[in-house]
């Protein structure tokens, strides 16, 4: 491979706490956060509750659970929205709510969102206030003709408005209505949390409270840090505070039976939790269900009280999520036989045989691998429609390309939504060729080619002293890291002692510098290409716990020859 690594700013580090460990320091610093009050993640530090639509929504719920009425949230199909609605249900009941059910739109059947069909199915099980999670801002003709049967609607959502927001009796949403709230990067879970802790004020302030204990709400933070993690938006400093609190209470065995199933299937220790886990253990397992069958077992895990009901939930998850990985795996080799002799800088893809769960994963596949903004197309439930999801490289807003496409030709796609790095779109087969090359060619103009360049960045190198198990546990103990708040990598060139093939594609080294002890290092993927002699490698500093011992372990993410 040919490795392009920049070095970052290093930052000014001055201001920050003398006790942070020096390699955190320098980490920090090279990320923007140079002041102290930046480092510190307690919940005392998150922003105050400020978004519009907050105390209206607030309100209509605290007269809907005092009158006893039907509360019915509506959720998205994904880890945002399942762990959004469990959250929801769970904290509604304990604020007195009696009356509550939820529902999820078929990504097959019904599409996205809040739509008159979902309305209708509300409507007959007797839904008096409607509260969508992680979705409902694009949800106009849905939103519509639940105020026409009579229901409030609450939109809590995070997604990017269109040119007209929906007719809802409360909007809750940092990205729409001219909001002020500073933190634009909640998750649909962070902002369905910042709506709990207005209610739960509310009902205070109506005396709901006096006879009996108001709840915690911090006992949601589990939920808030997984689907926050899972929906890869940015860690700014709030959503770290967030993820923080979550994990901390995590690591500390206050989860819920249905957090602690899922790590037990997918074999990680809650002592050691960390946002990595979240993101590539526990998230795609709901996510499965969504994708491919019912987001409800998701869902009705995550609300399970008893340890042998999430169990067997989070089994039923866990097959979900093998059939998953085979189809992905089948769908990406395809893929990327596609793309062989593809020059496009924007790619588009598609096969009949495809699933139409699975084709944002492969999407971002294929864009991991050429660096291109990609989208991947699957026939839909409708004759002649096509399901596509589109994945994007830094610095390329997809949802604009997108819009920039339907602006030109309005009637080509049929609908679409989404965000700078990920977007989902419908459109018919036989518009498929005309929107892979305006497609292609929108992609051309918008993206700089700078963009183009697969570099990454680096922290630099860690010298002799720098290296080993306290700086391991410090940079571990500094994050979470993730979106827009990398992981730290870095930089350096060692001598290959030897090297080994295990589980059948990845490599294991011993490493040295000039000086110094033999360093264990990891290779993930890396069996195809081992490196022998001097290498040029670049790498994350991890823990590595086994049998009650903990070693300082280098993650290789690149390596060549010197």
């Amino acid at each position: 491979m040919n490795l392009q690594i920049r070095r970052r700013e290093p930052g000014e580090p001055d201001a920050l706490p003398a006790e942070l460990h020096p390699v955190v320091r320098r980490v920090y610093a090279a990320r923007g956060v140079c002041r102290a009050e930046d480092t510190d993640h307690r919940l005392a530090r998150l922003l105050p509750p400020t978004l519009n639509g907050l105390a209206e929504g607030a309100r209509l719920l605290a007269d809907a659970i005092e009158a006893g009425q039907l509360i019915v949230v509506v959720g998205d199909y994904d880890a945002d929205g399942a762990t959004s609605t469990a959250l929801a249900l769970s904290q509604m009941q304990q604020m007195g709510a009696e009356r509550l059910d939820f529902l999820v739109p078929n990504r097959f059947t019904d599409g996205y969102g809040l739509s008159p069909a979902i309305v209708e199915r509300a409507a007959e099980i007797g839904a008096e206030v409607i509260v969508t999670v992680d979705n409902g801002i694009s949800s106009l003709a849905g939103v519509r003709a639940a105020r026409e049967r009579g229901m409030r609607v609450i939109v809590t959502d995070h997604h990017l408005p269109g040119p007209e927001l929906p007719a809802a009796d409360a909007i809750v949403n940092p990205n729409a209505g001219g909001c002020g709230f500073p933190s634009k990067h909640l998750a649909g879970v962070g902002v369905l949390f910042y709506l709990m802790t207005a209610l739960r004020a509310e009902l205070k302030a109506r005396g709901a409270f006096e006879q009996r204990p108001a709840p915690r709400l911090a006992e949601g933070l589990d939920l808030v840090a997984l689907g926050t993690v899972a929906d890869v938006v940015r860690l700014d400093h709030n959503n770290r505070v967030l993820v923080t609190e979550g994990l901390r209470r995590m690591r500390a065995g206050r989860l819920r039976p249905g957090i602690a199933a899922l790590l037990e299937v997918a074999g990680r220790d809650y002592r050691h939790l960390g946002a990595s886990d979240l993101g590539f253990a526990l998230g795609p397992r709901i996510n499965a269900a969504g994708r491919l069958e019912d987001i409800g077992i998701g869902i009705r895990c995550l609300l399970a009280t008893e340890i042998g009901e999430a169990q067997e939930l989070a089994a039923e998850l866990q097959r979900i999520n093998a059939e998953r990985r085979n189809t992905e795996a089948q769908m990406r080799d395809e893929a990327l036989v596609q793309v062989e002799a593809n020059d496009d800088v924007g790619v588009c893809l598609y096969d009949e045989t495809w699933h139409e769960g699975v084709v944002g994963l492969v999407a971002g596949r294929v864009k991991e691998k050429l660096h291109r903004p990609t989208v991947a197309f699957a026939p839909a439930q409708a004759d002649g429609e096509l399901k596509g999801s589109a994945r994007s490289i830094p610095g390329l807003h997809i949802r604009d390309i997108l819009a920039s496409i339907d602006a030109a030709k309005p009637a080509l796609i049929t609908r679409f939504g989404g965000h700078a790095m990920a977007a989902g779109l419908t459109l018919p087969l036989a518009h498929l060729d005309e929107f892979g090359r305006r497609f292609d060619a929108a992609c051309r103009e918008a993206a700089d080619p700078a963009l183009l360049e697969r570099v990454q960045l680096s922290d630099g190198e860690l010298d002799d002293s720098e290296w080993g198990l306290e700086s391991a546990l410090a940079l571990e103990a500094a994050g979470p890291w993730g979106q827009g708040f990398p992981e730290p990598l870095f930089d350096g060139e060692f001598e290959v002692i030897d090297s080994r093939t295990v589980g059948g594609t990845h490599q294991k080294y011993r490493l040295r510098r000039a000086s110094g002890e033999p360093i264990a290092a990891i290779h993930f993927g890396g069996a195809e290409q081992p490196v022998t002699g001097r290498a040029r490698a670049l790498y994350a500093v991890s823990v590595n716990r086994f049998r009650g011992r903990e070693t300082a372990e280098m993650r290789i993410e690149g390596i060549e020859p010197a």
